[in-house]
């Protein structure tokens, strides 16, 4: 009898002393803190490892993850600036950083880290336009992720990111923003036709002016040939006219008779060339043409007194009509 009360205080003692031993060495895993609380009052938060606690007296109080958490945000109605409603959903990340703040500054953190996402969302999209609300999707998360990172710092936690998911308009909306799209486009592509065309005519333009240009240079420089040519030629005929007064001066007849044959012979091409004669009646006979010739020498030599007499050159047997020029009358 005695026996078995012994061995019933000693299983008794022993299962005291495991229920004492469960309830003071505390193992917290990697990625969790747990706070310890005396008699209702927080006191301390115990570390990933090996803890010890008084039993009876200490106890956890509550047992928070450190890691980082991801918080759905559920699709929310958002009326913008210029009065579009639009659903937008969306995602937020978040860590604790002091598990004692985490604990005991907000009750039920993540319905309080939810309500504040889905506010700041619905604040910021509604004081937005449609148009940027659409295009800055990335500046909508930075400016949520600033408000709701300071509103929650006083709980422990550090909001890391916040992303929109999808921002979805009205069918009806969207298919007035397609039809808004392609006259753009439309419009868009009539401007760069017209400038094309604009281009091109500025450049056919410009092409015209510079090919005028280049033709009163080349008519210019053609000027400037011709008319030194004509300042060579008269020089040249001055010259010439010079040699012959000359040699008329020193009494030779035949320079004299070389420059009235020459200038006779011009007068007639330029006479057979005119535009406004039809017939052209004259003997160019040469022996005609020596005969005048002859009478223009005779001349010449009457008034040189020093020039040497030659006889005068003899008519041919034959009757030779008398040189003349028929001029019709030019039409009216």
């Amino acid at each position: 009898m005695d026996f078995g009360l012994g061995s019933i205080l000693v299983v008794v003692a022993v299962f005291a002393v495991l229920i004492v031993l469960a309830s003071t060495v505390k193992i917290v895993p990697q990625g969790y803190n747990y706070t310890v609380e005396n008699f209702g009052r927080y006191v301390r938060t115990l570390t990933p490892g090996l803890n010890l606690i008084v039993p009876f007296v200490e106890r956890i109080g509550h047992k928070m993850n450190m890691m980082e958490q991801v918080l759905d945000v559920p699709t929310q109605e958002v009326i913008t600036r210029d009065n579009a409603s639009v659903a937008a959903d969306g995602v937020a990340f978040y860590q604790i950083l002091d598990a004692s703040a985490a604990a005991y500054e907000v009750s039920n953190l993540q319905y309080a880290i939810l309500n504040l996402v889905m506010t700041n969302l619905r604040s910021v999209m509604g004081s937005m336009d449609l148009d940027d609300l659409l295009s800055n999707r990335d500046t909508i998360s930075e400016r949520i992720l600033r408000v709701v990172d300071q509103a929650a710092h006083g709980w422990g936690i550090k909001i890391t990111r916040i992303e929109i998911k999808d921002i979805n308009p009205p069918k009806n909306l969207v298919d007035s923003m397609a039809r808004q799209m392609m006259a753009e486009r439309e419009k868009r592509a009539e401007i760069l036709e017209a400038e094309g065309a604009r281009n091109a005519k500025i450049l056919r333009a410009e092409g015209e002016k510079q090919s005028q240009i280049l033709e009163a240079e080349g008519k210019r420089e053609a000027a400037f040939r011709e008319a030194e040519a004509r300042e060579r030629l008269a020089e040249a005929e001055a010259k010439a006219t010079q040699l012959v007064s000359e040699a008329i001066a020193a009494g030779d007849v035949q320079a004299i008779n070389y420059f009235i044959a020459q200038k006779y012979t011009e007068a007639l091409a330029k006479l057979a060339s005119a535009p406004n004669q039809r017939v052209i009646l004259m003997p160019l006979e040469a022996s005609s043409l020596i005969g005048s010739l002859g009478g223009i020498a005779e001349l010449a030599k009457a008034s040189l007194p020093d020039a040497p007499s030659r006889p005068a050159p003899q008519k041919p047997a034959s009757s030779v009509p008398k040189t003349g020029v028929v001029f019709p009358r030019p039409e009216a």
